[in-house]
């Protein structure tokens, strides 16, 4: 975990949580549950409130093992 400044938007706390999820997108991807979506977030530890920051570039190319692995 890096550590970086942070200050939440809404109450001003500044520790939060950091870490990834993955998504599926739309049509083809969701039908066959392919994760191909990376986000990092950022919640605030004291109201909880959540901003994403896409990391992937917008899902376009897939790591086979991402397919395989599902």
């Amino acid at each position: 975990m890096a550590t970086t400044r942070y200050e939440c938007t809404k109450c001003r706390h500044n520790k939060a949580e950091t870490g990834e999820i993955r998504t599926t997108g739309s049509g083809w991807s969701r039908f066959f549950n392919l994760q191909n979506h990376k986000f990092g977030y950022a919640a605030c530890a004291s109201c909880g409130y959540t901003e994403f920051y896409r990391m992937d570039g917008g899902g376009k190319g897939m790591a086979i093992l991402d397919i395989l692995g599902n």
